[in-house]
């Protein structure tokens, strides 16, 4: 099997899935902007962010966040510690049309597949984005639960919280486990790519 060809099915099976329908008459780049709000953790929620996630510059993404504002689909709080800093969050007009992202075709492919297949595939697609990270430079995005930095089982005993990021040294809330992190790197378990864990 040809490796240049798995790439092509990859790029085009993306760029297929980003371009099915209008979607609310937004942009693919829209899209993709509020995509990564709705899945990204409180420390992962800057501009800055998302440039290293998607591999664009500072400026290009900036203009689109500063478009989606406008329109009403997310806001800019400035941070409390960094008054250069915003942390932006997706309004309720942006959680009402999130059902209509044209990426959900590509998730009704990956429900198609098989759960051993899409288990198996997931682990794979996991390497190739760790291998890609590495050869390029860019920040590996993962979740908590293999994340180096995670601590906790859950059980809060000896004074102890249930969940916490030791690099950011805060606690931990349970739904927050499975966002993704710019500051993620890979524990023993494994590396985590950017999605939610198959079941």
């Amino acid at each position: 099997m040809d490796s240049r060809l798995i790439a092509e099915l990859i790029v085009h099976l993306g760029r297929s899935a980003s371009l099915e329908g209008p979607g609310a008459g937004l942009t693919a780049g829209q899209w993709s902007v509020l995509r990564y709000f709705d899945r990204a953790n409180r420390f992962s929620r800057t501009p800055s962010a998302f440039a290293a996630f998607h591999g664009t510059t500072r400026g290009t993404a900036s203009q689109v966040i500063k478009g989606l504002v406008e329109l009403g689909y997310l806001t800019a709080t400035k941070s409390k510690s960094d008054g250069r800093s915003v942390r932006l969050d997706l309004t309720d007009k942006a959680r009402a049309i999130i059902a209509d992202d044209p990426i959900e075709a590509l998730v009704g492919a990956a429900d198609a597949l098989p759960p051993g297949g899409r288990m198996q595939f997931y682990g794979l697609l996991q390497r190739m984005l760790g291998h890609v990270a590495a050869r390029t430079g860019k920040p590996l995005f993962g979740t908590c639960e293999t994340c180096s930095h995670f601590e906790g089982s859950g059980c809060c005993r000896q004074g102890l919280q249930a969940y916490e990021c030791r690099l950011a040294k805060e606690v931990l809330l349970e739904q927050e486990l499975d966002e993704l992190c710019i500051n993620f790197a890979p524990g023993p378990q494994g590396m985590s790519g950017p999605g939610t864990k198959p079941k």
